[in-house]
């Protein structure tokens, strides 16, 4: 049977801005480079209001502030700023409270209006926490990716959601979850499952090969010196870099296409390798000696990783002051605005030259990022080069009309991840789709399907949107927000507005992450992981107490 007919103008020209009747009202929480994204990418996919932001570094949440909410050279109203995610909740309680107390009369306070929706963008490890801690508050949520960085915290998560649709006496409010997984929601990723799962342009797949390319120096930034490069204080790199491409693998071969109606077809078993190959003291170039930072050290000059050359020479001095200048320190973008590229640059390297020493306690290293330090000399313990293999079995759901079943489109297949540093494209994934009739080869931009039969091979570009991700931050946010104001609006159930918007449930949401943790376990102890036995074991017996 042939494929149906494809339509590509559907995902090569730039979606429409909504424009809601009544905007939903969004509150940050966490002002860094994820906050600044989706705060960038709420206001240019829709008409929604960033209302407020709560970050406890004042210069951060100022800066935020005045760029997202009461605008420059304005001041912050009430309600517009907190230094935390609990001085927001104890204000929303009161705010409510006096709202609630105002009744009907004409001379009622006025009280300011409160949120509907709340974008989780602090640390990994806090978003058990925050979840956790508003849950209840019956605001609609979107987590930044990963939901949590221990599979109990997004076990917890899991409870608390759950529990907050029951608990509590009157009418609970229907709400929306949502996790940051972008990679769903770019143009080119949703043309790529649209064209295997609907189309079915390479009949049933078999094979999947999925890369990511962290990119060199993005890997010595963030997972050697910068905040997620020990696994004890986050969490191992697949979960924290790479539960985006988990999920995307799990949302091609697991999750059923929109409207299909049929259960996941659920992997059989996964196996994972992987170690720190690269950024440890054994590899450190001799002539680097004893130093354990780049701006004393006398083989810089010759380092591919030399602080200065990334930081100043790479970015700096072409004029970058935002992504990862701003992470080494948020004030220099404000500094090179006011008082010119010279202070920016005399901050910069103030900043890279601070060092510890082997006098300096151990929790004093750990509590903060070092981006001057040598990238052999750190205490970074998170792979650098994983890969993982996922395979499904035969799990027919339809019986042919001879009444023999049929595993059209829930055959076996296998899939092989790699996540790897040592790149030069940062984070542009690439890949293969191998299926019964073709084979696609996908990069970031670009999806080329070959058929057998014909010996064709179509190309497709579709449409690289603005911002993060290929669009995936854009795209992620407004479907989020049309899912809010569906919900709002009572035009849908939260059940509905999830499945309708956000493609994905919490229990989805969930599996993907669990996959992670089991891959992991499976590198960790070199042995080969019972999926189905494996969610039975760790996750059934928490999640519904059986």
């Amino acid at each position: 049977m042939p494929p149906a007919a494809f339509d590509p103008d559907v995902f090569v020209k730039a979606p429409d801005l909504q424009r809601f009747p009544n905007p939903p009202r969004i509150l940050i929480v966490g002002a860094g480079s994820r906050g600044s994204a989706y705060a960038r990418a709420a206001l240019a996919s829709t008409n929604s209001v960033v209302a407020a932001v709560a970050e406890p570094v004042a210069y951060k949440r100022a800066a935020f502030g005045q760029k997202y909410v009461w605008g420059g050279g304005g001041q912050a109203g009430a309600g517009q700023q907190f230094e935390g995610w609990r001085e927001w909740r104890a204000y929303e309680e009161g705010r409510r409270e006096r709202e609630n107390d105002g009744g009907i009369d004409a001379d009622r306070e006025q009280v300011e209006p409160g949120v509907d929706a709340v974008f989780v963008c602090v640390l990994d490890e806090m978003h058990e926490e925050v979840v956790c801690g508003i849950a209840g508050l019956g605001v609609h949520i979107c987590c930044e990716k990963p939901l949590a960085t221990r599979l109990q915290s997004c076990v917890n998560i899991w409870k608390a959601l759950e529990s907050a649709k029951r608990d509590g006496e009157g009418e609970k409010k229907e709400t929306v979850f949502g996790i940051c997984h972008v990679l769903r929601y770019s143009p080119h990723n949703m043309m790529l499952r649209n064209l295997v799962l609907e189309k079915e342009v390479i009949g049933d797949v078999l094979s999947v090969e999925h890369v990511e390319p962290v990119g060199w120096w993005h890997f010595s930034h963030s997972y050697v010196r910068g905040n997620w490069r020990k696994e004890s204080k986050t969490a191992p790199s697949l979960l924290t870099k790479s539960c985006h491409d988990i999920d995307f693998i799990l949302w091609m071969l697991c999750s059923p296409p929109p409207k299909a109606g049929s259960e996941p077809h659920l992997p059989l078993y996964v196996t994972s390798t992987g170690s720190r190959k690269f950024f440890r003291k054994e590899r450190k170039p001799k002539a680097a000696g004893d130093a354990t930072n780049c701006l004393s050290c006398p083989h810089e000059k010759d380092c591919l990783y030399s602080a200065p050359k990334i930081y100043h020479e790479r970015h700096l001095q072409q004029g970058n002051t935002d992504w990862p200048v701003k992470i080494v320190n948020p004030e220099i973008e404000e500094i090179y605005r006011t008082a010119g590229a010279s202070a920016a640059t005399k901050q910069m390297f103030k900043d890279l030259g601070e060092d510890y020493t082997a006098n300096t306690p151990v929790s004093e290293v750990e509590a903060r990022p070092w981006f001057g330090r040598c990238v052999w000399e750190a205490d970074n313990d998170v792979c650098d080069d994983q890969c993982v293999t996922i395979t499904w079995d035969d799990d027919p759901l339809l019986l042919e009309d001879d009444g023999r079943p049929t595993p059209k489109g829930r055959g076996a297949k296998t899939a092989q991840f790699h996540m790897v540093a040592f790149t030069e494209k940062i984070c542009e994934r690439r890949g293969r789709i191998y299926g019964a009739r073709g084979e696609i080869e996908y990069d970031s931009t670009t999806i080329k399907v070959h058929d057998f039969a014909t010996g064709k091979t179509e190309v497709y570009k579709p449409h690289l949107a603005a911002g993060g991700h290929g669009g995936g931050d854009e795209g992620l946010a407004r479907q989020f927000l049309m899912a809010v104001e569906a919900v709002d609006s009572k035009r849908m159930s939260a059940a509905e507005a999830q499945r309708e918007f956000l493609g994905c449930d919490l229990e989805e949401a969930f599996r993907s992450h669990a996959m992670v943790f089991a891959a992991e376990e499976a590198r960790t102890k070199r042995q080969v992981v019972d999926w189905k036995k494996w969610w039975a074991d760790q996750v059934e017996t928490q999640l519904h107490g059986v």
